[in-house]
């Protein structure tokens, strides 16, 4: 596999307390399959779908099991997580994990915005990411949900060169990141005070795509997993946002049900 753009998403994961329950959530919700625990990296499990890899999910490690909430974090490509890890920090954003090489399968860091929006980094070894993409129980989209757009937007074109245009909305401000093709890679969206309550804070939400959204968050529901908007139709897909029953948010699309004509960007 050619490797990815710098800035493009590649890969997924997730700490759990309960990974069994983890595990037997995104089993049932997304259609998943685990392989075996990796005992060297802290047993952390990647998922697959028809055989392919499309995420993981990996416990705390011994001491932390109260001290980080579930949550989903992306990584997004890098030739070089060092330099780029240097980038972070000049354009006013911190290193939470300092770079690291995972044996053979590549190096690692974690990071965070001047908006407080945390992300990975990878640049990829013998893991190259994602297997499979934009299928049924495999990573379809992601969006910054940020307080504080300007920092935000300033920061994420800086770091990885994306473009920017907006939707555009007069009652809406999204916008969308692409690599110079006609492809977006990421979307931002803004967090109202009306939507959500302090407490929340910035984060990426993830997008799995789904063959039928409506059964998915009925699973989602049947399994202690909470709905926090939708189904909704858009000319993207229909989908809804979701908590797992650990607390991580992430969104499921069938985006072959489209209502809707693709909005101007500006």
């Amino acid at each position: 596999m050619a490797a990815r753009p710098e800035g493009t998403p590649v890969w997924t994961d997730a700490m759990y307390t309960d990974l069994e329950g983890a595990k037997t959530f995104y089993g049932d919700v997304l259609g998943w399959t685990f392989g075996e625990s990796s005992t060297e990296y802290g047993n952390y499990t990647q998922a697959f779908r028809n055989g392919k890899a499309v995420a993981a999910v990996v416990p705390p490690m011994p001491g932390q099991e109260g001290a980080t909430r579930s949550a989903w974090c992306l990584y997004l490509a890098s030739p070089d997580v060092a330099a780029t890890a240097e980038k972070i920090r000049s354009a006013g954003g911190t290193i939470l994990m300092e770079p690291l090489q995972v044996g053979d399968f590549g190096s690692m860091c974690i990071a965070q915005d001047p908006a407080g929006v945390a992300f990975g980094v990878w640049q990829a070894g013998r893991h190259e990411g994602f297997e499979l993409e934009g299928e049924d129980g495999s990573y379809a989209w992601a969006e910054i949900f940020t307080r504080e757009p300007a920092k935000s937007d300033a920061f994420f074109t800086t770091v990885f060169g994306y473009g920017s245009k907006k939707i555009k909305d007069e009652h809406m401000d999204y916008r969308l990141f692409d690599l110079g093709g006609p492809q977006p890679v990421l979307g931002r969206m803004v967090m109202s005070p009306e939507d959500f309550p302090p407490e929340v804070p910035s984060y990426v939400q993830l997008y799995f795509a789904v063959d039928n959204c409506d059964k998915a968050v009925e699973a989602a529901e049947s399994l202690g997993g909470r709905k926090v908007f939708g189904p909704m139709d858009s000319p993207f897909g229909r989908f809804a946002a979701l908590l797992d029953p650990q607390g991580a948010p992430f969104a499921v699309i069938d985006m072959r049900t489209t209502v809707g004509e693709l909005p101007e960007l500006v």
